[in-house]
């Protein structure tokens, strides 16, 4: 289940070495919610006369893509470990995250 899995996201926005950073949460899905607010907040910084932000997944996709690097390290009770995953695994699991928001 996405809402249950410890998650830490590794994230570097731009080649200094100083954007690096890491994010925990107790769940996937906070992660991805994270994410979506970080995105948010980098559009309201170059325009901060938007009043309302409105986006699709492929802006999020390109917010994920144009990071420096992104992964994701996920705690697998079932072996007492985190299992690393990639861009592609954070760019499929924000689809789903956000296809279960709509429904709700």
């Amino acid at each position: 289940m996405m809402a249950e899995k410890y998650t830490i996201i590794l994230m570097q926005t731009s080649q200094s070495r100083a954007s690096r950073t890491f994010l925990d949460f107790n769940s996937i899905s906070q992660a991805m919610d994270e994410i979506c607010r970080i995105y948010e907040r980098k559009v309201m910084d170059i325009n901060p006369t938007i009043q309302n932000i409105s986006y699709d997944i492929a802006d999020l996709y390109n917010f994920i893509d144009g990071t420096v690097d992104i992964s994701a390290l996920v705690y697998d009770r079932s072996i007492q470990a985190f299992l690393p995953y990639d861009r592609q695994w954070i760019k499929q699991k924000m689809f789903q995250h956000l296809q279960k928001r709509a429904r709700q």
